[in-house]
């Protein structure tokens, strides 16, 4: 049973389960504030074009996003974009673009990128440059209590001893860190371990007036100023990938925590690595790969289930194989609904989330928004209801009358679908409207007209009709090299692109 609280917003479920970084193990999903939910996101470096990873991470948040404000809460969903790094400097200097040109083109890129992966707009996206001054004031506000400190050419440090509780999200000890450190002698410093909040600028660099003269905050600082501005002093949920656990989120604690002595977030949640073809992404490797390739290629409904097939904390691979058994599945789960329209079914009216499907991904996505386990519960229910169908013997092109029971319980199916649907960001499109889309994708592809495909089914059945099967076999092979699938039924061959 679910345990239930009343709030102004409806009732909220307290079944939820959160894995939280920060101890290593799930726990009891308990916000701050009874029925209000702050979460912040660590959102991309905006110099270049965002690859899959980026977007998994996006995705993963998206969908949590929307399962917290399913169950009730009212959900402060901030998620940055970072506009001032040496990284967008240095490609300034090499295009001769000016930084804010760079990082407004990738920001665009990005929006669309996500919209054609059905992401919903967090509720506030702040940019660094835009929240200079309540940097200053938190980097002030760190030196007042003597956690940070000036140097006399501008720099401003962040005091590592000042902090007692560094390592504590990461697990590393400082003492370990120092004694095993490769960094280079910087007499500048106190202590060589003690990272940048604000850095002077050099020649031809943007920087912004401060008390420290002319210079930009360093990367960590940004979150805890603009988290602050936004969610307060501490809040309930702050995400990334994993990579950002060290050093950049535990940067972010010591920050946040030495000036406020309170905790800074309750719950830490990072999602995992996206590898490419078993290999780990990098540019070394030269197997960045990038959203908009990705999207040239495959339907953004096939990409997102792709990114949410495996559970978020685990590394998930890309690769054609993997993405043509998503495709694939995806396929079949339109094919269901596409066999419940043939034969009038559809979803009921103000009947959503009573369903024994809607029930079991719920329990899924409440035990630490297990997707994978969630969608694994949508491909075992087509499976049932397609039996539904054949045993009634109805769709795929026959006709027949359903049984109120099995009627009745397919509409319940359709419901907790289309339910599911908005949580998870796919099975979103009309069937007809989905298949429509591949065929002319497919034919796109492989520069084949509908006219041609018909031509070469008639030649098959004729074949057929002339027990000519050896003949009828290889145009079917010719068409599936082409990936177009021929399905023989009472009314007909009909054809898809796999």
């Amino acid at each position: 049973m679910y345990g239930l609280i009343n709030s102004d917003s409806g009732i909220i479920k307290m079944s939820l389960k959160v894995y939280n970084t920060l101890h290593g193990k799930k726990e009891e999903f308990v916000p701050i504030n009874k029925d209000k939910v702050g979460m912040y996101v660590c959102g991309p470096t905006v110099y270049d074009t965002s690859h899959i990873g980026h977007a998994r991470s996006v995705v993963v948040f998206d969908t949590i996003f929307r399962w917290l404000m399913k169950i009730g809460y009212k959900v402060t969903y901030v998620r940055n974009f970072t506009d001032v790094d040496d990284k967008i400097i240095k490609k300034s200097n090499e295009t001769g673009e000016a930084c804010s040109f760079i990082t407004e083109k990738y920001i665009d890129e990005f929006h669309n990128e996500m919209d054609a992966l059905n992401v919903l707009r967090p509720s506030i996206e702040p940019k660094a440059t835009k929240h200079i001054t309540h940097i200053i004031d938190f980097i002030q506000m760190l030196i007042a209590k003597g956690k940070a400190y000036h140097v006399e050419d501008g720099d401003v440090y962040f005091s590592l001893d000042s902090f007692k509780n560094y390592g504590k999200l990461s697990g590393r000890n400082p003492d370990d860190m120092r004694a095993g450190a490769r960094i280079a002698v910087d007499k500048k410093k106190k202590n060589p371990l003690d990272f940048t909040l604000w850095k002077p600028a050099k020649k031809d660099e943007p920087f912004w007036e401060s008390p420290w003269g002319k210079g930009r905050p360093g990367w960590h600082i940004e979150c805890s100023a603009m988290s602050y501005e936004y969610l307060g002093e501490g809040f309930d949920i702050h995400g990334g990938g994993k990579d950002l656990i060290f050093p950049h989120h535990e940067n972010e604690i010591a920050q946040s925590e030495a000036v406020f002595g309170t905790q800074f977030v309750k719950y830490w949640i990072h999602n995992g690595f996206v590898d490419i073809n078993n290999e780990k992404m990098s540019k070394s490797l030269g197997n960045f790969t990038m959203i908009k390739k990705v999207l040239e290629k495959y339907s953004p409904e096939v990409i997102r289930m792709f990114l949410l097939s495996k559970h978020y904390r685990s590394p998930i691979d890309y690769s054609e194989d993997s993405m043509r058994e998503v495709s694939l599945g995806l396929d079949r789960v339109y094919a269901f609904l596409q066999r419940l329209e043939d034969v009038d079914v559809k979803p009921k009216q103000g009947q959503a989330d009573s369903g024994d499907l809607w029930q079991a991904f719920s329990d899924a996505m409440d035990d630490d928004f297990n997707s994978a386990k969630a969608v694994g519960f949508v491909f075992e229910c087509v499976k049932k209801g397609n039996k539904l169908l054949d045993d009634a013997g109805v769709g795929n092109g026959t006709s027949g009358k359903l049984d109120a029971s099995v009627l009745a319980s397919l509409e319940q199916v359709y419901t907790d679908i289309k339910a599911i649907s908005n949580i998870l960001g796919i099975f979103m499109l009309d069937p007809a409207d989905y298949f429509a889309a591949k065929k002319e994708k497919g034919m796109s592809e492989v520069a084949i007209t509908p006219k041609q495909i018909e031509d070469l089914i008639q030649q098959r059945l004729d074949a057929r009709k002339n027990k000519d099967f050896s003949k009828a076999d290889e145009i079917r092979d010719r068409l599936q090299d082409l990936s177009i699938i021929l399905e023989d039924g009472p009314e007909g061959t009909i054809w898809r692109f796999e």
